[in-house]
């Protein structure tokens, strides 16, 4: 996403979490949905710069100075 390219992703775990609108998740068990969203990202040009732009947006979300930030405060917060 950072880098500008659109995103094809798994449903499962924490990725669509983390990827929220900027990318098109496919069923990881669905060999048959997995080339459906691969065939769209490669072909569909108004879907890939979508998702490129939601991807950009999305990325200023996440940074490692918020990341150490946060996990600090949660130290804190644990400390007794």
């Amino acid at each position: 996403m950072s880098r500008g390219c659109p995103v094809v992703a798994s449903n499962a775990s924490s990725i669509p979490e983390v990827a929220g609108d900027a990318a098109l998740l496919f069923d990881p068990a669905s060999t048959d949905d997995i080339a459906d969203k691969m065939l769209r990202a490669a072909t569909d040009a108004q879907l890939r710069s979508a998702l490129v732009e939601a991807g950009r947006r999305r990325c200023r979300l996440f940074s490692w100075d918020r990341c150490a930030s946060e996990t600090l405060d949660l130290y804190r917060h644990l400390r007794p």
